[in-house]
């Protein structure tokens, strides 16, 4: 789910979204490889952040909270219905679950953290800048977020540009609007 990290997404509890708000707080998450070794951490290196998030996700989550009642006194919002001892999901239960519905998919070359990097990149062909990434991404610093995403981001030479295309445009489409006004 957007830029969660598997922990995160598999920490998400009802109480974490504000419908209102359209956001979801990012609080916990799950860290373990099996059922035995599976706890609630707080988010990796302290990132608790909150997300803003479209309207259409929270439709979409919506729809699995009616579909797939909360589990537990958590109301935790993604469970594993295998695993009826806590029904958490952990690396290994989730791993599989990714593959199984990958290869159904077709999409065999691609991972859950792949999903992560692809809405970084979104978020930079939008046009959003690094602290923006940082912060949605849950890193520490920019520095970390440059480290992975900095080819992404346009260099001087492409803003250079673009702004001079910019400016050629508004410049040749402001011309015929000059030469009326000089004639009337």
């Amino acid at each position: 789910m957007l830029d969660l990290r598997l922990g995160e997404a598999a920490g998400l509890q009802v109480g974490d979204i504000d419908f209102l708000r359209r956001t979801i707080g990012v609080n916990r998450q799950i860290q373990g490889s099996t059922d035995k070794t599976t706890t609630v951490e707080p988010p990796k290196y302290g990132s608790e952040r909150t997300i803003h998030v479209p309207r259409e996700l929270l439709t979409l989550v919506s729809q699995h909270i009616a579909k797939f009642a909360p589990r537990g006194d958590e109301r935790w919002i993604f469970w594993n219905p295998n695993h009826a001892d806590n029904g958490l999901w952990n690396h290994n239960s989730a791993g599989q679950a990714w593959r199984t519905t990958r290869r159904a998919a077709g999409l065999e070359a691609f991972t859950l953290h792949d999903l992560r990097h692809f809405y970084a990149s979104g978020l930079i062909a939008d046009n959003c800048d690094v602290v923006t990434v940082q912060r949605a991404l849950g890193h520490s610093s920019p520095t970390i977020t440059l480290g992975t995403y900095a080819h992404l981001w346009p260099s001087a030479e492409d803003k250079t540009r673009a702004a001079a295309t910019s400016l050629m445009r508004t410049v040749l489409s402001a011309k015929p609007a000059a030469k009326a006004a000089q004639t009337s």
